[in-house]
């Protein structure tokens, strides 16, 4: 019997005993009264088991209930001493705080002055790590490797971020820059290279290198400067050609075009912004040219007047400087006191202004000694009307001044040419000209970009290459005499005939041009005297002539003309050195063809 259905919420007996006695009605229609005999039994049997557990579970409740209520009154008396003790702590921390608000400020300044202990004994780390890798860097900068001295100067860079207030400071940061210097002569022929070839890795490598230093400017420069010798001489072959003007215009712009679209491609695969920009740059420069081919008539008057603007733009960038000079002049010329205009007496017109002559205020000559004061205005009237070019007056003190000043600077050119001569004394007796290398025959037709320069003209380059900082603090100080003196000396190797001189403007730029130039002339000498080179030894040597002139051209100078006609004689195939030798002197060309082993 299912017993369950008594526990239902909706249990109906009316509903539960016709289903009882629905199943014995179809089968045993005679059995109904015995059926219903054997369902009370089992009714009484399930009353008397239900009966059973309901006495057992209320003895069971009776036995537990003492032991629920000694529970309860336990757990009441726990929740009150725990109340107690909350209270209890509660007191003593507001106890603790009004006690100990004087210690912890004095652990608040405690812990001020652990963080700036902190900060100086991580300053003293950094100034001994700034030590230590100033004696580590030269033997890292014989390594050669570019990476390891860019994070080397990455450390010196950080370094010296925390040594601004110390006293040398300016001088480790000149010291910083010329390792800088030195490291980007060393890596130029390889940026050169890279560029060249459009080797992404190489260019990431230096990209990432430049960042670290500061000086992703100057690789912007290598890179403008590739690509600005390459359009140079597809605009020389294109001037050398038959076509018309606005035909070359024409096929130059095809060329710049076609530039900037590969540069726009190879640069967006570095990742370098810089690069990518100034990449991008290039079409505003030829998107004017475009415009204007398509107005042949105009093309060169347009052209002029751009260049006219900008000229325009310059002079006025420039009119302060000259309001400035102007103002300077009249004040030196009127009130120095070794201008001798300046103690003469005023005109007529000058004594009608307010303005007066501080030299002429207090003339004690012209109250002591009348006849002396005249000799002195004749002299100083002889002087104005005739110069001073033919004047005896302290000619012997001049002479010698001038003789001396000479010598000082000949002396400071002789000491700082010094290194540069040593190290081009030695290019004559190198083993490398005359002796050829293992596979030379199989290289001798593979193109040059691989070489690297050798290690006297590399040498050479990154001395050159720090000379401007070493110029630079004599120059920026306000010394008049020493500006005096820099101006009158003159300099050995001057300026060839025909170049541009803006560098007598100033006298940095005076300075290096002629270190610059007595170097290209030295080495051109000491090329001229050795005595043979193998195909392999003048590839090399085009290659250091090459790297040097990358050099000059960073400083913003140019190659003389002996170097760039020695070079050109180095690069020319056997077959071509006649034609290449007809705009180059007899001299050169003989050494050179004696040198090559060429008969022509």
């Amino acid at each position: 019997m299912d017993f369950s259905k008594f526990l239902d919420d909706n249990f109906d007996v009316k509903d539960w005993v016709n289903g009882a006695f629905k199943t014995v009605q179809k089968e045993a229609p005679g059995k109904v009264d015995s059926h219903a005999a054997t369902l009370v039994m089992k009714l009484q049997l399930f009353i008397q088991e239900v009966n059973n557990a309901i006495e057992e579970t209320s003895h069971q409740a009776l036995l537990n209930m003492p032991r629920a209520l000694r529970d309860v009154e336990a757990l009441k008396q726990e929740a009150s001493f725990l109340k107690e003790q909350m209270i209890l702590v509660k007191e003593d921390i507001r106890k603790f705080e009004q006690d100990t608000a004087q210690s912890m400020q004095v652990l608040v300044e405690i812990d001020e002055v652990k963080s700036r202990m902190q900060a100086a004994a991580e300053a003293l780390q950094e100034a001994d790590k700034w030590s230590t890798l100033s004696a580590d860097i030269e033997e890292t900068l014989k390594s050669q490797d570019i990476e390891i001295i860019s994070a080397k100067l990455t450390s010196m860079q950080n370094s010296l971020a925390m040594l601004v207030d110390t006293p040398d400071y300016s001088e480790k940061c000149v010291h910083l820059e010329a390792l800088k210097n030195r490291l980007e002569a060393m890596a130029s022929p390889q940026i050169v290279s890279a560029f060249n070839s459009q080797s992404v890795d190489q260019a990431r490598l230096f990209v990432k290198v430049f960042v670290q230093v500061d000086r992703m400017p100057q690789l912007l420069t290598y890179y403008y400067k590739c690509h600005k010798g390459q359009l140079v001489s597809a605009w020389q072959e294109l001037c050398q050609s038959d076509l018309s003007l606005d035909h070359q215009l024409t096929e130059f712009y095809d060329t710049l075009l076609a530039t900037w679209h590969s540069q726009l491609q190879w640069t967006s695969q570095l990742k370098e912004q810089h690069l990518v920009n100034l990449a991008s740059e290039q079409i505003q420069i030829t998107s004017p040219i475009n415009h204007r081919l398509h107005q042949r008539p105009g093309v060169r008057v347009t052209l002029v007047r751009d260049v006219a603007a900008r000229g325009s733009v310059c002079a006025k960038a420039s009119g302060h400087r000259g309001i400035l000079s102007t103002a300077g002049k009249y004040l030196s010329e009127s009130y120095s006191p070794r201008s001798l205009t300046g103690i003469q007496e005023t005109s007529f017109s000058d004594k009608k202004t307010s303005i007066k002559n501080p030299w002429q205020e207090h003339n004690y000559l012209l109250k002591g000694n009348l006849s002396e004061y005249a000799s002195l205005m004749e002299m100083l009237y002889t002087l104005k009307e005739k110069g001073t070019g033919n004047s005896n007056l302290l000619s012997e003190p001049r002479v010698a001044l001038t003789r001396l000043n000479q010598q000082a600077h000949q002396l400071a050119f002789d000491s700082v040419f010094l290194r540069i001569k040593q190290q081009l004394s030695q290019v004559a007796r190198l083993e490398t000209w005359n002796t050829g290398t293992m596979g030379e025959t199989l290289t001798e037709d593979l193109p040059t970009f691989s070489l690297a320069p050798l290690e006297y003209i590399s040498n050479i380059g990154q001395y050159i290459m720090s000379l401007p900082l070493h110029l630079e603090p004599f120059l920026t100080q306000e010394d008049p005499a020493l500006e005096l003196a820099l101006h009158s000396g003159k300099l050995p190797y001057p300026p060839e005939q025909g170049d541009e001189l803006p560098e007598l403007d100033n006298m940095a730029d005076y300075w290096l041009g002629s270190i610059a130039r007595a170097t290209m002339h030295t080495y051109c000498e000491s090329i001229l005297q050795i005595p043979e080179l193998t195909p392999h030894a003048t590839k090399q040597l085009a290659t250091d002539i090459d790297y040097l002139s990358n050099v000059m051209d960073a400083l913003g100078l140019q190659p003389s003309r002996s170097l760039q006609q020695i070079v050109t004689l180095l690069k020319a195939k056997p077959e071509e050195f006649r034609q290449a030798a007809k705009s180059v002197p007899r001299r050169l060309t003989s050494v050179i063809t004696s040198m090559r082993n060429i008969h022509y």
